[in-house]
């Protein structure tokens, strides 16, 4: 279960699919760049914002990949199919809730929150198209969610593949007007993530029907709502839900508090925000393997390993993201022109792409460790990890662009704050917590 094949097995098509996903972000990015800096900017603030909403989704997803995997450890796969059908309605219900009061409150809050006249009507011209993805993403996670449960993977490489290229085929289409389709500029970029993230989910759905063992797992077979099943998948993942969406939504203030320093600031934190996801993608894609392969080695009974593992992948993570951190260090500016054709702009992003490159060394061992944490069962203690690292993030977020404001750069260094505070606090539970005797 826990060798090296069968980690990149597992690891290599959830790193396809996160960087499909962010290929969505980079290509938006770069083709809003030759827009304008206020569109570069707004689609930062609307990105994070429609993150931070999705992260509800994915968090309840999170959970029930968790049960998931235990049943598969444990070779239950029959009761794989309750929880995942009970999952499709569930999220499919929240997302239809949250669309409906995005549409009346999302104008209300950005007015509220965002200082600049240009750079709030360009994100509400973003939004207005992209909340409509909630209910093709909130679906979508939950059948993320039974293959990365299943290990069965492979699935997430063809979709991502899918993903990506609609997505760019359509940006390059809807933003810049071709093909006889008027120029619409951030307004196209929200709408071609909304249609790529609809192909990839009906993508999704052929592959359950016709290429996945729906019996041996009982998937679709959905005769009631049942609400135990839905209570205990809520009883898992209410803290990863929350959780995630306070993570995202604090960071979702960080470009709130930026940009009330400048729309040139905002652009340049766009830019570092775009790679610093990019570099992540081998960190996260291997905590993800991590959060899964330790409900799986739990539920089959083999708790004295999880330490091991979670040792070893941080040393496979290593291996991977040094050759990144030196590649980003020798070419921030090469990096810098991918997103913009303005010297102005690259030079001045170049300290963040430094500062940023160093952070995703800290990134990738303290998501790998805290995704232990959450693998283990006890999302509670992983919510309450996150909320003390939380609160001293955003207290050194708001001091260096509130109270003492400070280069661009210094600011961006509020990501060592957070991973340092989370792995180390990931680290003391995974060394010295009651997981072990914990039952889910």
């Amino acid at each position: 279960m826990t060798s090296n094949k069968n980690i990149l097995r597992v690891t290599y098509p959830i790193f396809l699919t996160l960087l499909a996903q962010n290929i969505i972000n980079v290509t938006n990015t770069a083709f809003l760049g030759r827009v304008g800096e206020v569109e570069l900017g707004a689609s930062a603030i609307g990105g994070v914002f429609y993150f931070a909403i999705y992260m509800i989704g994915f968090g309840f997803s999170q959970g029930a990949q968790i049960l998931i995997g235990r049943r598969n450890g444990e070779r239950k796969y029959k009761l794989i199919g309750p929880i995942f059908n009970n999952s499709l309605i569930f999220n499919f219900l929240i997302s239809a809730v949250i669309v409906g009061l995005c549409i009346k409150g999302v104008p209300h809050i950005m007015k509220l929150l965002v200082s600049s006249e240009h750079v709030y009507k360009a994100s509400i011209d973003y939004l207005d198209w992209r909340i409509y993805g909630f209910f093709f993403s909130f679906v979508s996670v939950i059948f993320r969610g039974l293959y990365v449960g299943i290990t069965q993977t492979r699935i997430l490489t063809t979709s991502a593949i899918l993903m990506a290229i609609t997505n760019i085929i359509f940006d390059y289409t809807l933003i810049f007007g071709h093909f006889g389709f008027p120029a619409m500029g951030i307004t196209g970029a929200g709408i071609s993530s909304v249609i790529a993230e609809a192909v990839t989910l009906l993508y999704l759905v052929w592959h359950t029907l016709y290429r996945t063992d729906m019996k041996k797992y009982g998937l679709f077979e959905i005769k009631k709502v049942d609400m135990k099943t839905i209570m205990n998948i809520l009883n898992l993942s209410i803290f990863i839900m929350f959780q995630y969406f306070i993570s995202i939504s604090t960071w979702f203030m960080f470009f709130i508090f930026i940009e009330r320093m400048g729309e040139l600031p905002l652009a340049i934190s766009n830019i570092g925000r775009s790679t610093y996801i990019l570099l992540m993608i081998p960190g996260s894609a291997l905590s993800t393997t991590v959060s899964t392969l330790v409900s799986n080695l739990i539920g089959a009974g083999r708790k004295e390993e999880v330490i091991p593992f979670i040792k070893r992948i941080i040393v496979i993570a290593l291996v991977i993201v040094v050759p990144l951190i030196l590649l980003t260090l020798a070419l921030p500016q090469f990096i810098a022109r991918i997103y913009t054709d303005d010297a102005v702009m690259i030079a001045a992003s170049i300290p963040v792409l430094r500062v940023i490159s160093v952070a995703i060394l800290f990134c990738a061992i303290g998501s790998i460790i805290f995704n232990g944490v959450s693998g283990t069962g006890n999302t509670r203690t992983a919510f309450f990890i996150e909320f003390v690292t939380l609160f001293f993030y955003l207290s050194y977020v708001y001091y260096t662009t509130q109270i003492h404001p400070s280069h661009i750069a210094v600011v961006w260094m509020s990501e060592f704050v957070y991973w340092l505070l989370i792995g180390g606090l990931g680290y003391l539970y995974l060394m010295k917590g009651n997981w072990r005797k914990r039952e889910i």
